[in-house]
């Protein structure tokens, strides 16, 4: 589910019961159950019919930045049409991240073995660290990594 998608279900959950509750005040006192089960089922059918045009409005949205990425950026296809350095290209791109990867695995491992750093240069390592974790396994990763990495470097200062 994109965070379009989120945003606009949790603008719109819930509204149907909300105007039901709202319009249960104003019924009149002689009003059948039934018809107050009608009412909530008219309601409920409103919030179906405002989720879905929600829903396809941020489809909608999406395709149009993925078609507004493709046509300003390019895509693979594109760069496959170049004889030699489209390849090369591609090649380039495709190893970006294990490479970025095993670079900073490799700075890892002499920083915990055998380098002694100064703090701005353990400063720089640390935000190294957490730029390609962010971009090798996203936001989630940083944020979930982030309190151990902070631990560790407590641990070897003390």
């Amino acid at each position: 589910m994109s965070w379009l998608s989120k945003i606009t279900e949790v603008a719109t959950g819930g509204i149907g019961q909300l105007f039901f509750d709202v319009a249960k005040t104003y019924f009149p006192p002689d009003m059948s159950e039934a018809d107050k089960k009608a009412a909530l089922l008219e309601f409920e059918k409103l919030e179906m019919q405002r989720n879905r045009e929600a829903h396809d409005a941020s489809v909608e949205a999406e395709n149009a930045l993925t078609q507004r990425i493709k046509d300003l950026e390019g895509t693979a296809a594109d760069l496959a049409r170049i004889p030699v350095l489209g390849t090369v290209v591609l090649f380039l791109r495709g190893c970006q991240r294990p490479l970025w990867g095993f670079a900073v695995l490799y700075l890892d491992w002499k920083w915990f073995t055998e380098w002694e750093l100064t703090q701005k240069q353990e400063s720089a390592l640390l935000v190294i660290n957490l730029l390609v974790l962010g971009f090798l396994f996203g936001e989630r990763a940083v944020k979930n990594v982030s309190p151990f990495l902070v631990e560790v470097f407590r641990a070897k200062k003390g």
